[in-house]
């Protein structure tokens, strides 16, 4: 697995944008659908959760069948984006496990790592390097 910081990601899908869309990178925001719509999220991202509310458990063969039918080709380049950039890494070991080979970890996820007040958004991540997202 790759781990990339929020910029390089960025450079990453801008440097292949114009690829047909099923060579293209797939990047998938592996959050609860929730989190996704109402924090924000990355223009782009599919969203895949890697847990999902009320169970909060994750379900890796279900995620797994899910990025496959999205992907079409374990070849395919996919960006893994969370909150802070921790389930990205179990669902990254869990793709490569079913042969997915370039498996990408968004360091820092969306949201970036807490502060010393228990904030988020003020160190790292995609949000605090004010690349494009949107929200509900």
């Amino acid at each position: 697995m790759k781990h990339l910081l929020p910029t390089e990601a960025w450079g990453l899908l801008q440097q292949r944008r114009d690829e047909p869309l099923e060579t293209a990178p797939l990047f998938v925001d592996v959050r609860m659908e929730i989190e996704s719509l109402y924090v924000g999220r990355p223009p782009g991202v599919v969203n895949i959760p890697w847990y999902e509310y009320p169970d909060l458990m994750p379900d890796p063969a279900r995620f797994v069948r899910q990025v496959e039918e999205e992907s079409g080709d374990k070849a395919r380049t996919v960006l893994l984006i969370c909150r802070s950039g921790k389930r990205t890494v179990e669902a990254g070991q869990a793709l490569e496990a079913v042969g997915f080979t370039d498996v990408v970890n968004i360091l820092h996820g969306f949201e970036g790592e807490l502060d010393e007040h228990f904030k988020r958004s003020t160190l790292n991540g995609w949000r605090k390097e004010g690349l494009p997202w949107e929200q509900m």
